[in-house]
């Protein structure tokens, strides 16, 4: 049985980053090291040690080949996994426009490992 992909944009497996948890202030509330599971052109999903508020913003800095991104973007959800961990679901914000040509080409390239069609719906 194979399940229809609802998604807007395709779903890239990527590595790992470093961000930063800002709240309302633009104080800094949380920060470290996250693993991003995959990664489209409006979105991340990301794997960390402990959960966000959904009022913060996310500020991240993503490795894509040869170049660093410094994005931001609002949780849109979270989920606790097993071993402490949780899956935070990021919608990208102000993201600059140079920063966005470079996700669309590693998008659109297939970047490190295309997730497969039939995941979960999402963003």
């Amino acid at each position: 049985m194979t399940t229809e992909n609802h998604r807007k944009h395709e779903r890239i497996q990527s590595l790992n980053l470093s961000y930063l948890c800002l709240d309302e202030n633009q104080n800094i509330v949380k920060q470290g090291m996250g693993r991003t599971l995959n990664i489209s052109e409006s979105g991340i999903l990301l794997e960390t040690y402990f959960p966000v508020e959904p009022e913060h913003v996310i500020q991240l800095t993503l490795s894509l080949e040869e170049n660093l991104l410094d994005l931001k973007g609002k949780p849109v959800h979270v989920r606790s996994k097993d071993g402490g961990k949780y899956e935070i679901g990021v919608q990208f914000i102000e993201v600059d426009p140079q920063d966005s040509l470079i996700l669309k080409e590693f998008v659109g390239e297939g970047g490190a490992s295309k997730e497969p069609s039939g995941a979960e719906n999402g963003n």
